[in-house]
């Protein structure tokens, strides 16, 4: 082969080596680039998002704070644009964080009002209870004030003599009156006229006198005292408190009086032997 035919051919081929380098370094630079490029337009994305992030927190910081400032019933004004544009990117969680406070508001307003409303029960109970003591010690001292005036009505009341026993005299009128006395006692009817009518035909007022000569005597029962009562009518219709002994006159008379009411429901109503 011609020696100027090799040296074009190596020439030809160190160009072609040339050329494809240049194109290789030209596709790398632009591989290169294109790689830079889309790191930037990474970098530059999240650089916005973590710039949308931070907005996010303090709008969502400011809403709350302005929320808390602002009375019930109140209204904000917002002039700046991006901060509306902002947080138009947070409206869930600023609704979600007023409705947290509103329900922090109201429950503390509920425990408020539960520890006034038991402060004024108990105000109220120990004014209750103040007001009892005094109504009980008011009506104690009415007590005492009243048993005082009644201690002192009775100190100043003569002070009255038991009634005294009554007496009777030793004879027929006192006999037929403590007899009387008696009877009323005994719920025994009879008169003062009726007995003294009777024990004038009877015995002629002797509490001694016996019958020794009528059927009674005739039969061993003879009858005896003011009334002329025999013993086994006497024994019978004896009124208890009185003596046992037919010849006492206050026992004769109660006991005779007693058997007339029996047979025939007075003494009053007896006229003749009986």
């Amino acid at each position: 082969m011609p020696k100027n035919f090799k040296l074009s051919g190596l020439a030809a081929r160190t160009g072609l080596a040339a050329q494809t380098g240049r194109a290789g370094l030209s596709r790398a630079a632009d591989t290169g680039r294109a790689g830079l490029s889309r790191a930037a337009a990474r970098g530059r994305a999240l650089s916005k998002q973590r710039r949308l992030a931070l907005a996010g927190v303090g709008a969502l910081s400011a809403a709350t704070l302005a929320f808390t400032l602002v009375p019930a019933g109140g209204e904000t004004v917002t002039t700046d644009a991006s901060s509306t544009a902002q947080l138009t990117y947070r409206t869930e969680p600023i609704k979600d964080v007023r409705a947290s406070v509103t329900d922090r508001v109201a429950g503390a307003s509920v425990k408020i009002e539960a520890i006034q409303a038991k402060k004024e029960a108990a105000a109220d109970a120990r004014k209750a209870k103040t007001e009892a003591k005094q109504q009980a010690a008011a009506k104690a001292a009415g007590e005492r004030k009243a048993e005082q005036q009644s201690a002192s009505r009775s100190a100043q009341r003569p002070q009255s003599k038991p009634a005294a026993a009554p007496t009777y005299a030793n004879n027929l009128d006192g006999w037929i009156r403590e007899s009387l006395d008696i009877m009323e006692s005994k719920g025994i009817p009879g008169s003062y006229n009726g007995l003294h009518r009777n024990i004038l035909r009877e015995s002629s007022g002797n509490p001694n006198a016996i019958n020794n000569w009528d059927i009674n005597a005739i039969n061993g029962i003879p009858s005896k005292g003011l009334l002329q009562v025999i013993p086994p009518t006497f024994a019978a219709y004896h009124v208890s408190g009185t003596s046992k002994n037919i010849y006492d006159p206050i026992a004769n008379i109660v006991a005779a009086a007693n058997y007339a009411a029996d047979r025939y429901g007075s003494i009053d109503n007896v006229f003749s032997a009986y």
